[in-house]
């Protein structure tokens, strides 16, 4: 039922494609070297399979959205929304602050920018922990695995694994969130992009729309436990100092590139 497709898109897309690069997906994170204690600590109590929603029952209609929104979205198999969902799988701390880049203005350089990088690595790790039990709790089944539909990556591993809610769109609005507290000017290009990670999700044909729903509000929860570990207030200090300096220092990355970037994800895709 799964396999990998790549993308094969017509002339009327070749211009858009054409600015955006693709990447070769990645399934475990690269360890980035950590400048301050782990700031995990505050969300071991947080019980997000009690503050989330219940995952749709079969017969509902929150259920039968779900599964009219798999189908619908397997049109843009080929597109350019569909490379960037192949993009989007790969959440590697250095890849995942590069998917930020075009709404931050700036590239964003892990390896220039590790205090950053630190921050960003602990943030994810966080919100992507936190969404075991409650995939535990719901254990919804992956759509491919209720409709045929072609799918952005290999399923061989996903089909093992739970829907609801989504580690990505988690992982993907914590980091989001982050940013846009450590750089506010930008902060509606940044909350955009992140929501279209867990878009991507979506357009992948791997998680359910509840799901990125639920892992957008768990990722939310976990900034909010976050924030009362003083390590992580730390971490906060330290890499808007950085950030701040970078950006005075490096050129803006506007262009045509980040125009077409935010002109797909701007709308739905669903």
């Amino acid at each position: 039922m799964s396999r990998i497709l790549k993308p094969v898109v017509g002339t009327g897309a070749l211009s858009v494609l054409a600015l955006i690069a693709a990447c070769t997906p990645v399934k475990t994170p690269t360890p980035v070297a950590t400048s301050a204690a782990p700031a995990t600590t505050p969300t071991v109590d947080l019980q997000m399979a009690v503050v989330l929603p219940t995952a749709p029952k079969a017969g509902t209609p929150r259920y039968e959205a779900d599964r009219g929104v798999f189908r619908a979205t397997r049109t843009l198999e080929g597109s350019p929304r569909w490379t960037l969902a192949q993009q989007d799988v790969d959440y590697a701390t250095p890849h995942l602050m590069a998917a930020f880049s075009c709404a931050m203005g700036v590239s964003l350089d892990a390896t220039r920018l590790t205090r950053l990088a630190a921050l960003v690595d602990e943030t994810s790790r966080a919100a992507e922990a936190s969404t075991g039990p409650a995939k535990q709790a719901n254990q919804r089944q992956r759509p491919f695995l209720l409709d045929p539909g072609a799918t952005c990556q290999s399923t061989m591993m996903l089909a093992h694994s739970y829907d609801y809610p989504s580690g990505h769109a988690a992982r993907g609005w914590a980091v989001g969130l982050v940013l846009a507290e450590l750089a506010p000017d930008r902060a509606t290009d940044l909350l955009l992009r992140a929501r279209a990670y867990g878009d991507s999700r979506v357009v992948c044909g791997v998680h359910n729309l509840s799901a990125i729903q639920a892992g957008s509000m768990n990722g939310a929860a976990v900034v909010a436990t976050l924030h009362a570990s003083p390590a992580f207030q730390q971490q906060l200090a330290e890499a808007r100092a950085e950030l701040a300096d970078y950006r005075r220092a490096v050129p803006s990355n506007a262009g045509a590139q980040c125009s077409a970037e935010r002109a797909m994800i701007e709308p739905t895709p669903y």
